[in-house]
């Protein structure tokens, strides 16, 4: 399989190298029919690109998935299922082959992050965070083991509690789902409400990952429209406009 770049999401730079670009190799030499283990290219390229953040995923999707220590032939489903609604049937199969190796390895989770988290700006890190979070509700139920390591995972990446809790109250709801979605507490006041939707609505905007490309910035786009219904709800709750 001597055209390893078919199976990532557009170019990729900075994932080449580092802990992430040594289990990419791994798997595409496991995959390759015979031959050595190919070593893919280090990239020119230092800004995150699509690639990039598709390796990323593949990896923490890994690790999620293994956080209950067991991969489930359903899991792998709607992995598969998830490849097909974001990028479409013609890639999915690929992906599927190359995350079915990638999963097989046993890799550092702190260094993948730490590579993450320094060349991957903060608007793609919390979608990361999100897409992790859909991934361990895929099944209908988040399992607390999967909440523990998207936490981990989370601060490796360097993201604060405030936008944890944020992303994981889209997902676990709860009595104070709307407001930990804005990052603020019941009993702040209607002002400090319309500030904190502002603030959120400008950090999880779309337009924050562009450089990514249209799939994740469709994406991210779920994000924003449950900044905006939390937003929504708690002002027909309070009755301001």
């Amino acid at each position: 399989m001597s055209n390893w770049s078919k199976f990532l999401w557009g170019g990729v730079g900075w994932a080449l190298g580092g802990p992430i670009g040594g289990i990419l190799a791994y798997a595409i030499a496991s995959m390759a029919d015979g031959g050595g283990r190919q070593t893919p290219r280090t990239s020119q390229y230092t800004q995150t690109r699509a690639g990039d953040f598709g390796l990323s995923l593949l990896v923490l999707f890994g690790a999620v998935m293994k956080a209950d220590e067991q991969v489930l032939k359903s899991e792998l489903d709607y992995v598969k299922a998830f490849f097909v609604k974001q990028f479409g049937r013609e890639y999915a199969s690929d992906r599927i082959r190359l995350f079915r190796e990638i999963i097989k390895q046993d890799y550092p989770l702190r260094d993948v992050c730490l590579q993450i988290k320094r060349n991957m700006d903060h608007p793609a890190r919390l979608e990361l965070l999100h897409v992790l979070f859909g991934l361990a509700q895929a099944d209908g139920q988040v399992d607390p083991r999967e909440v523990a390591i998207i936490q981990k995972i989370a601060n490796y990446l360097g993201i604060n509690s405030t936008n944890y809790e944020s992303i994981k109250a889209m997902f676990i709801k709860n009595n104070l789902g709307n407001y930990q979605i804005l990052g603020i507490t019941p009993d702040a006041a209607d002002a400090e409400v319309k500030r904190a939707y502002r603030a959120m609505a400008n950090k999880y905007h779309p337009d924050k990952v562009v450089h990514l490309g249209e799939d994740f910035q469709r994406m991210a786009e779920e994000k924003f429209k449950k900044v905006n219904q939390a937003y929504q709800d708690i002002k027909k709750e309070r009755g301001f406009a």
